[in-house]
């Protein structure tokens, strides 16, 4: 399936509810005594949502594949500041949130992971990278490539009927 919105990716929905549930965390109060933690967490939490957007508006796979590096890191960022905040927090249901957060974050960066080894081992170029020229070339090779199929198929007598008809 081919998105046309970066909204409609299932990776970017799990990470905005991401960082919806990081910012919730810290308006609770349960990080309010680490402010300098929460603030980054906070950050890198929308950071990968951020830049899976960015990437998939950039226009070309380099740029996407990138951004979405980007957000890999930022994801594996968000990890490692949750197990500082388990080692800080002793109280439910804070640590137990960090658990289910640190989850959702973990298969965040599986899925950009898969989606990152997909894209490299995409032979075709992606229409996005293309510039007019290439476009023409394309077409152009799109067009030969039907004429010697046509041309093939009249050697192996499967036109005659075409030729004959042309003939009158």
């Amino acid at each position: 399936m081919r998105y046309k919105h970066f909204e409609d990716l299932p990776v970017w929905r799990k990470a905005i509810d991401l960082a919806f549930r990081v910012h919730a965390l810290g308006v609770s109060g349960e990080l309010r005594a680490y402010g300098g933690l929460r603030d980054q967490i906070e950050r890198a939490a929308l950071s990968v949502s951020n830049n899976i957007a960015e990437g998939f508006e950039r226009g070309t796979r380099d740029e996407l594949i990138s951004f979405l590096y980007i957000a890999r890191g930022s994801a594996g960022e968000v990890r490692s500041m949750i197990h500082l905040g388990q080692r800080l927090l002793k109280e439910e249901p804070a640590v137990s949130e960090l658990r289910e957060i640190h989850e959702v974050v973990l298969d965040i960066s599986r899925q950009l992971g898969g989606w990152i080894e997909s894209l490299k081992n995409t032979e075709t170029a992606d229409p996005r990278d293309r510039n007019d020229a290439a476009r023409q070339s394309a077409s152009e090779a799109r067009r030969r490539s039907a004429f010697v199929q046509q041309l093939q198929r009249i050697a192996k007598g499967e036109l005659d009927s075409y030729t004959e008809e042309n003939a009158q």
